[in-house]
């Protein structure tokens, strides 16, 4: 009945804000909340049972919290960026190790451990123990005001690599096709997560922001740019279905996609998706979990419980250790006991299983326990790791710093913060020769050049290659400089800035008045940096 739904849907959300109200006066974390809330009200109080209404409310909450995975948390720019550097090393091997540890139990490879799962639930239960959740770690990074140095960033910039990595494997192995998984179908789907992450790549970077502006100037209506953006995930959602995966890896894909929109479109957005994500779906849909709870899994073999708790916890470890060691990060016990931070995206996904019936409710039950114990003990040991992490003093950056990493770490930053307005530039009557003496410097590839307050163009150190070394001493660098309608202003975030930047293979931007269009400066990449690891260095 629609009014029994109504009901059970009410008193979901109204007890589960009221308990995270309460389990906050006590440190403790908003999803054990909302789960004690489906415990209560379902299994001890028999008052909501679960129905077709709710599952309509509960598949909006899975796609909505997968898309703000996607839109918070992850971003493209930074993951390409590093590919082939060590970060992305010690990601995999932090990912992999754990992977075939847990599949040795949740595929019976040496034993039968009882849990009777085919090869894509074993694979997809093996990827929710060697997840790291971002949010998680980026929450205790903060907390512990370390997400500026260097084992934060190291931290943030693995979880990153590693979380996408694990998503989209397990996203893989629940869709419609995951029962005939084969080589040839393993490509034929790569094919078309390829295809799909282009589409969303060229429609949220090139098509979506434009038509947001054109749209809100057109037709001035309310919210507008919201009910585009949440009626382009419903359709990101189907299409990702009709493709045979899985609706919740088509929309984090979507959210991945649209985290390059300009900080001033998502500032119209985010917060009212995250309103009502935070205020209704996230709630309602992390209750169920609860609502599924049950002592089932107390009917598995003690020592298949024992296992799946200490099996994929020591796989984690090693790995993330191995990853460390390999990759040369400084403090691997810090490090690998950060990569530990687990709990809000692995209950997701496990409800995800349990409603495509890849898992049985004793499962459930065991691996979201499991998960609430990391919930409740990872966070303190890994402030407590990392506070005694001492840096060796040769940490070395990502080449490009993740827009997600900014984004925490800068909030609310303007380049007019950043900017130094008494640096000088050169002039374009400056030689070549002169400008290669006195103005080159570490890290930085293009310069700009202004006279006064009139910006004449930008020179790149690559543009030099092709001037003959005998032409330096006569050549004005006014002649070689080229005009550029990139820029930035004071009032625009540092987030974007960086992103514009990175889009154009820039390490600087002018900044420009809005109004008067008079050049007030430049900001680098290499600042922005700066800014970030400035605590690394003995403060700003």
């Amino acid at each position: 009945m629609l009014e029994d739904a109504l009901l059970s849907v009410g008193l979901l959300i109204v007890v589960a804000k009221l308990a995270e109200g309460i389990f906050r006066r006590f440190r403790l974390n908003s999803i054990v909340a909302y789960m004690a809330t489906g415990v209560l009200l379902g299994p001890v109080l028999g008052l909501v049972e679960l129905n077709g209404y709710i599952q309509i409310f509960l598949a909006l909450g899975i796609f909505l919290y997968f898309f703000l995975i996607g839109l918070d948390e992850i971003d493209v720019t930074g993951f390409m960026a590093a590919l082939s550097g060590r970060f992305f090393v010690a990601a995999v091997i932090s990912v992999i190790i754990p992977i075939m540890a847990s599949l040795a139990i949740t595929f019976d490879l040496f034993h039968d451990f009882g849990l009777g799962l085919d090869f894509n639930g074993s694979l997809a239960l093996a990827g929710v123990l060697s997840l790291t959740s971002l949010g998680v770690l980026a929450k205790v990074l903060i907390d512990t005001d370390r997400l500026r140095e260097p084992i934060g960033i190291e931290l943030f910039t693995t979880a990153l690599i590693a979380e996408l990595l694990v998503l989209l494997m397990v996203g893989m192995t629940i869709g419609e096709h995951a029962h005939s998984l084969s080589w040839t179908g393993v490509l034929l789907l790569l094919g078309q997560i390829a295809g799909f992450i282009v589409v969303t790549w060229v429609l949220a970077g090139r098509v979506i922001p434009l038509l947001i502006v054109y749209l809100e100037r057109l037709l001035r209506v309310p919210q507008l740019s919201f009910g585009i953006i949440l009626g382009i995930l419903l359709v990101s959602v189907v299409c990702a279905e009709r493709l045979g995966l899985h609706g919740s890896l088509g929309a984090l894909l979507l959210g991945v996609a649209l985290s390059r929109l300009p900080h001033q479109v998502q500032r119209e957005i985010v917060p009212s998706l995250k309103s009502i994500a935070d205020g209704f779906f996230v709630p309602l849909f992390f209750s169920s979990a609860g609502l599924h709870l049950s002592l089932s899994f107390t009917g598995l073999p003690a020592w298949t419980i024992a296992a799946l708790v200490v099996i994929p916890l020591l796989g984690k470890f090693a790995g993330a250790s191995l990853g460390a060691l390999v990759a040369r990060i400084d403090s691997p016990f810090a490090f690998s006991t950060g990569l530990m931070a687990k709990g809000v995206a692995e209950i997701a996904v496990l409800l995800v299983l349990l409603e495509h019936e890849v898992i049985g409710q004793a499962v459930f039950s065991l691996f979201v326990f499991i998960m609430l114990a990391y919930i409740l003990f990872a966070p303190p040991v890994i402030s407590f790791a990392v506070s005694r992490a001492r840096p060796s003093g040769r940490f070395t950056p990502p080449p490009t710093l993740p827009p997600a990493l900014v984004r925490f770490a800068l909030e609310d930053i303007t380049v007019g913060d950043v900017i130094d307005r008494t640096r000088g530039h050169p002039g374009p009557g400056l030689t070549v020769r002169e400008f290669a003496d006195g103005w080159i410097a570490t890290h930085q590839q293009d310069y700009v050049v202004a006279e006064g307050d009139a910006l004449v163009g930008v020179v790149s150190l690559a543009m030099l290659r092709y001037l003959p070394r005998h032409s330096w001493p006569d050549t004005p660098l006014g002649k070689i400089a080229r005009e550029t309608e990139l820029n930035t202003w004071p009032d625009e975030h540092v987030e974007d800035a960086l992103q514009r930047m990175t889009e154009n293979s820039l390490t600087v931007l002018p900044v420009m008045e809005r109004e008067s269009g008079e050049f007030v400066g430049a900001i680098t990449s290499q600042e922005i940096l700066e800014l970030i690891t400035a605590e690394a260095r003995g403060g700003q």
